[in-house]
Formats: structure tokens, sequence, C-alpha cells
């Protein structure tokens, strides 16, 4: 299994929260791997450009050194605007970045890692747990 951190994780890795840290050693030691999604990784290097903070970019590197960095290709946007419309049909509203996220999820069968489980719960079919 691929597990994919929402960007809230990544934060708590690069804090060093205790229980994610533990889900992740956890998750090592069983063989799984793990992505940033592209959405994620724009988050964090435009927060470290804003604010650098040298151990918070050590940090980030260190998580990316056993992560992927995904990319967005076509059937992850269609799979997106997908999601958009199933949304909007349902009258829910749900933030561009947690569509874009959810999709690259969804298309590559990867498992998001995220504590704003509110954030993703009206979003069908994607795979998701909270490590906090």
């Amino acid at each position: 299994m691929v597990y994919a951190f929402d960007t809230n994780i990544v934060i708590h890795l690069m804090l060093g929260t205790q229980s994610v840290h533990d889900n992740r050693v956890d998750a090592m030691e069983r063989g799984e791997q793990f992505a940033i999604p592209p959405f994620v990784n724009y988050e964090i290097l435009r927060g470290l450009m804003i604010k650098p903070v040298p151990k918070h970019e050590k940090a980030y590197k260190i998580i990316c050194s056993d992560c992927s960095i995904g990319e967005m290709d076509l059937a992850a946007w269609v799979r997106a605007a997908e999601l958009y419309a199933e949304l909007y049909a349902k009258r829910f509203t749900v933030k561009d970045s947690d569509i874009l996220i959810a999709a690259y999820c969804m298309v590559n069968g990867y498992r998001l890692v995220t504590n704003n489980i509110s954030d993703f719960e009206n979003i069908s079919g994607l795979d998701y747990v909270d490590w906090t």
C-alpha cells in the first residue's frame, strides 16, 4: 500500500507529532510506501519560502527522502473534474485543493493520511485514514 500525506500530516511529521511519527514507522516496518501529492508539495514549499525555518526545511527534506513526489496526469485532472461535478450535484462544498489531493490519491490507488476528515468525508470512494 502507498500512503499519501495530506498537508496537515506533513506538518505533523515536520513538527515531530508522536502519534503520526509512530504510525509512519509502523507502516515503514510493514514495507509500505509513501507519496506526497503534488498540491501538498506546493503548499509545503510555498510555506517554507514565505517563512523559511531551517529546521522545518531540513525536516521536509528528510520526509521527502523516502516519499515519491507525485505529478498530476490527465487522468487525475479528469477525476478531479468528475469529483467536483459529483459534489456540486449533491450541494457539497469542497475546496479545490482537497479535490485535487483526493483525485490524485484515487487514480493512483493511494490511501490518504489526513487529520482533516471533514474535508474529505463527502468524497465517495476515497480511501483515507487519520494517524493523529
